[in-house]
C-alpha cells in the first residue's frame, strides 16, 4: 500500500487519524490482516507463533500501512498522535473492565529526567492517544478477538493535575538516585510498572544519577484502575460518581492521600454513635455502617467516589481489639478462578500481582472503648514492593502449583459425623503476609466419583482436573494488617 511518505501524509490532521481508526470497530485482527495492507518492503508474519509482537504494531502495519517503529515521536507524528491497543476483559457477570494497565514508555535511568511531566519524553509521545479496546477472549485465538472501540484520548485538565503529581514523584526518586525505590503503588494514575520477565533480569544501572546503584527497569503507565475509569467513563459514557472534593482547589493543592485522611482524622476520637448522629445517619452498630461514615466525612452519600476509582482506592474499615494486640479479621484481596490460575505462566504477569501493585487501601480504623466504638483514625496504603514480590509471590506460586498438580482434598468427620474437607492451599501460619482460604458462605464439592456437597453451582470453582471445590480467595493476614495501622492505636 504506497511507500510510508504517502502514508505519513494521509494522516497529518488527528481526524485524517480517526476518521480511518473508527473503521476498526467491529472488526477482528483476522480480518485487518485479511485486507493486505503493509507497508512497502516489510511483510512481518503476524499471524504465525513466530511474531512477539503487540496488535499495536499490527495494527499501525497492517491498517494504517505505516512501517512500526520505536521512535521518539508520536506514532503519526504530523497529527501528534500515539496509537495503542489495549484489552477489555468480561468477567463471569457479564460486565466488561479494563485488561491490563496500559504501558506508555521507558523511564530512563541513562539519560537526564526532566523535572516536570511537560517537558518530559513521556508527554511529548504520549498527551494524546489513539486506543483501539479489543475484547480479550483467551478462549479464542488472539487474532479472532473483536476491536470494540476506537477513542482518543487526551488527559482531562482534573486528571492531568493528578498526573502531573505521579510524575514528579516518581521523577524525582529517579533524579535521587533511588529508582530502586520505585512502587506502582506510590501514585494515583501514572504508574512505573516493572519491565521484564522477572526481578534478575530486569535489573539496570542508574547510570545517570546513580551509577553502580542498580535498580529494575520500569515504563511509565496508566495503572489498571484508571484504564478502568476511562473505559466506562470516557469511553463508554457511565454516569460518574461523587466527588470527594467539596473544595476542588484544595484537593489539587493537598493531593488525595493527604485531602481525604486530613478530614478523617480530624474526627479521630468520636465514636460511631456521634459520628452518625452528626452526620444524620440513622445509628445500627453493624461494621457496614463503619464504611458509610467514612464515605459520609468526605461528603459522598453513597459507596463510589470519583477519585477513588480512578486512583483504585478501595476503602477498608478494621476493629482491633481493645488492647490492640489482635485484629479481628483478615482482608479478602481477590477471589480465585482456578482454571485462570493454573494457566499463568509467570508472577510478573499474574492477575494477582497486576491488581495489587495497581490498587491502594484507605484504611479506616475503629476500636471498642469501654460501651462505645472510637474512630481512632485512617491511613491511605499501598502494598511495599518486598512484600509484593517476596511472601505474596511465595503464596501466589504455592496456590498455582497446588491447582496445576491437583488440590489435595482431605475428608474429616467430626464428633456429630459431618464430613469436611482440608486442602493444601497456603494457610494463615504459613506466610507473614499472604493466605488462600474460602470466599463463599457454604462449602460446596463435587469430587472425582460424582459425590456432591453442597450448592455446587452457586458456592464451588471449577478445577482443571474437573473437580469443583469451594469458592477461594487470596487474603492479607489479619496480623500483617495490624502492622500497617498499629500507629494509630
Amino acid at each position: 500500500m504506497g511507500n510510508d511518505e504517502h502514508i505519513s501524509l494521509e494522516y497529518r490532521t488527528v481526524d485524517q487519524v480517526m476518521s480511518r481508526a473508527r473503521q476498526l470497530e467491529g472488526m477482528t485482527f483476522r480480518e485487518v490482516l485479511d485486507l493486505g495492507i503493509h507497508p512497502d518492503g516489510v511483510v512481518r508474519e503476524y499471524n504465525s507463533r513466530r511474531y512477539k509482537g503487540g496488535m499495536g504494531n499490527l495494527l499501525e502495519e497492517r491498517f494504517f500501512g505505516y512501517r512500526a517503529n520505536s521512535d521518539r515521536e508520536p506514532d503519526f507524528a504530523e497529527a501528534g498522535v500515539e496509537l495503542k491497543a489495549t484489552c477489555i476483559d468480561r468477567r463471569k457477570n457479564g460486565s466488561e473492565v479494563a485488561g491490563e494497565r496500559l504501558v506508555l514508555t521507558m523511564i530512563p535511568y541513562d539519560e537526564e529526567m526532566p523535572e516536570g511531566l511537560y517537558d518530559s519524553h513521556l508527554w511529548h509521545k504520549c498527551r494524546r492517544m489513539l486506543l483501539v479496546w479489543y475484547r480479550r477472549d483467551r478462549g479464542r485465538d488472539p487474532y479472532d478477538q473483536e476491536i470494540a472501540h476506537a477513542y482518543l484520548y487526551e488527559p482531562p485538565e482534573a486528571d492531568l493535575r493528578v498526573m502531573e503529581r505521579d510524575y514528579a514523584l516518581i521523577a524525582g526518586l529517579v533524579r535521587s538516585g533511588r529508582a530502586d525505590e520505585l512502587s506502582e503503588s506510590l501514585t494515583s494514575y501514572l504508574g512505573a510498572c516493572t519491565k521484564g520477565a522477572n526481578a534478575a533480569k530486569s535489573m539496570r544501572d542508574q547510570s545517570r544519577y546513580a551509577p553502580g546503584r542498580r535498580a529494575r527497569a520500569r515504563a511509565f503507565s496508566l495503572k489498571r484502575p484508571y484504564m478502568d475509569y476511562v473505559l466506562h467513563h470516557y469511553v463508554m459514557g457511565a454516569p460518574e460518581a461523587e466527588s470527594v472534593a467539596a473544595d476542588p482547589r484544595e484537593l489539587e493543592r493537598q493531593g488525595l492521600d493527604r485531602y481525604v485522611t486530613g478530614i478523617i482524622n480530624a474526627h479521630a476520637g468520636e465514636s460511631d454513635r456521634e459520628l452518625c448522629s452528626r452526620l444524620g445517619i440513622e445509628y445500627t452498630g453493624n461494621k457496614a455502617q463503619w464504611t458509610t461514615i467514612a464515605y459520609r466525612l468526605l461528603g459522598v452519600r453513597g459507596d463510589r467516589a470519583r477519585e477513588f476509582e480512578k486512583a483504585g482506592v478501595r476503602v477498608r474499615t478494621l476493629r482491633p481489639e481493645p488492647g490492640g494486640e489482635r485484629l479481628r479479621e483478615s482482608a479478602p484481596v481477590m477471589n480465585i478462578d482456578f482454571l485462570s490460575l493454573a494457566a499463568e505462566d509467570d508472577w510478573e504477569g499474574s492477575e494477582l500481582r497486576e491488581l495489587l501493585s495497581g490498587i491502594r487501601y484507605l484504611f479506616v480504623v475503629f476500636q471498642k472503648e469501654g460501651d462505645e466504638t472510637v474512630l481512632r483514625g485512617c491511613r491511605m496504603w499501598g502494598m511495599p514492593q518486598d512484600d509484593l514480590d517476596g511472601p505474596v509471590c511465595e503464596v501466589w506460586e504455592r496456590a498455582r502449583d497446588a491447582v496445576r498438580r491437583g488440590v489435595e482434598l482431605t475428608a474429616r468427620t467430626n464428633s456429630s459425623g459431618a464430613v469436611s474437607y482440608a486442602n493444601d492451599l497456603p494457610k494463615i501460619s504459613e506466610s507473614p503476609v499472604a493466605h488462600v482460604r474460602p470466599r463463599a458462605s457454604q462449602a460446596a464439592y463435587r469430587l472425582s466419583d460424582g459425590t456432591e456437597v453442597g450448592n455446587v453451582a452457586r458456592d464451588a470453582e471449577e478445577l482443571p482436573d474437573g473437580r469443583w471445590m469451594t469458592r477461594q480467595a487470596f487474603w492479607l493476614n489479619s496480623s500483617y494488617l495490624l502492622g500497617q495501622i498499629s500507629d494509630l492505636l
